[in-house]
């Protein structure tokens, strides 16, 4: 069975992504599959994703960890770290 995720970018993932789309992944998957799945998904993804690169998640609007499991209809938001001063 699969699930169905509806994808949020902000700040300067928003730029390079766009601010939403969709992800078809099987039930059960977490945060951190999603990200490996868009990963994949092409090579504007894969730069903006990267492993090496400090991205957080937030699971319908609460900050969540990578082991977070998804289910259908789920948002899931990724952004860069905020800085402030």
């Amino acid at each position: 069975m699969t699930i169905t995720v509806k994808l949020r970018f902000f700040a300067s993932l928003r730029e390079k992504l766009g601010d939403e789309g969709v992800l078809c992944l099987p039930e059960g998957s977490t945060v951190a599959a999603a990200r490996d799945a868009l990963l994949a998904r092409d090579e504007r993804h894969a730069d903006a994703l990267a492993r090496g690169r400090a991205v957080r998640a937030a699971l319908n609007q609460t900050m969540c960890a990578e082991s977070a499991v998804l289910a259908d209809g789920d948002e899931l938001a990724f952004f860069p770290p905020v800085t402030g001063g």
